[in-house]
């Protein structure tokens, strides 16, 4: 009884996840339809969308897979559309989906800069903004804003990336006061170093030998190893959840005490 009331305490509720293809993304949007959500996974590979909309329909539950470009504004119109079409609602708002470049700064081009800004910031702001008024006709909901430890403590090669994760904070902290009235909540996650595609990108760009960066992590993170995906999707069910009904403008980090 105990495990059915935990993997049924988002029951009802519907989900929009954006960069749920893989990685992190993926592992929220399973979390989130075992506790009981309708998950709409959205992603720019919309052939890794159906993907994991697949598993998760395996599994006897509901979803969505739905293409979207969260630097596309008409994009993400339609794909609130399509979800308030078909599910009646929109309860909660994972703006995941995000990039990386390593680069040295005086290396780095202005289209460069400005395609890490659009995909990490102006994403998150636009889908942001987008699902407020439906959040409000609902009477409430939990949007949860995808940062990381580089937007507290700047990332070495990434400076473009660590000045979007920043602004990804300071965004959400600012949004969740003018929303607070609405019963809308505004918090962040913050993931360390996760094992990902993601990860093994950095870890061969930055490291001088193979696997040198991963172990130099693991050295460092009092927990002893690299987050999964998994954990991630753990503090993001928390927030999402009415356990987390209390908590707006807060950052979850997570990253075995690796900036403690």
């Amino acid at each position: 009884m105990k495990d059915l009331i935990k993997e049924n305490k988002l029951k009802g509720l519907v989900a929009v996840i954006t960069g749920a293809g893989s990685g992190i993304g993926k592992a929220i949007s399973l979390r989130l339809a075992r506790d009981g959500a309708i998950v709409v996974v959205c992603d720019i590979n919309y052939e890794a969308a159906v993907s994991v909309l697949k598993e998760i329909e395996k599994k006897k539950f509901k979803g969505l897979a739905i293409k979207v470009d969260v630097t596309n504004s008409q994009m993400i119109k339609e794909m609130l559309e399509k979800t308030v079409g078909k599910f009646k609602k929109i309860d909660i708002l994972v703006a995941n989906a995000g990039i990386i470049i390593v680069n040295r700064v005086e290396q780095i081009a202005e289209e460069e800069w400005d395609r890490v800004m659009n995909v990490n910031l102006k994403g998150v702001f636009l889908t942001n903004k987008a699902v407020i008024p439906y959040m409000k006709k609902n009477g409430g909901g939990k949007i949860i804003n995808c940062s990381s430890i580089a937007g507290i403590r700047g990332g070495y090669l990434i400076s473009h990336y660590s000045a979007s994760k920043y602004g990804v904070i300071g965004f959400s902290q600012s949004i969740a006061r003018e929303v607070s009235k609405y019963n809308i909540t505004v918090n962040v996650y913050c993931p360390g170093v996760v094992d990902t595609p993601m990860w093994d990108y950095l870890d061969k760009k930055i490291g001088k030998n193979p696997g040198e960066l991963t172990r130099k992590n693991i050295e460092e993170t009092p927990l002893g190893r690299l987050a999964r995906p998994e954990d991630v999707a753990g503090a993001v069910s928390f927030l999402a959840s009415k356990d987390a009904d209390f908590i707006t403008g807060q950052l979850i980090v997570i990253d075995g005490g690796k900036t403690a």
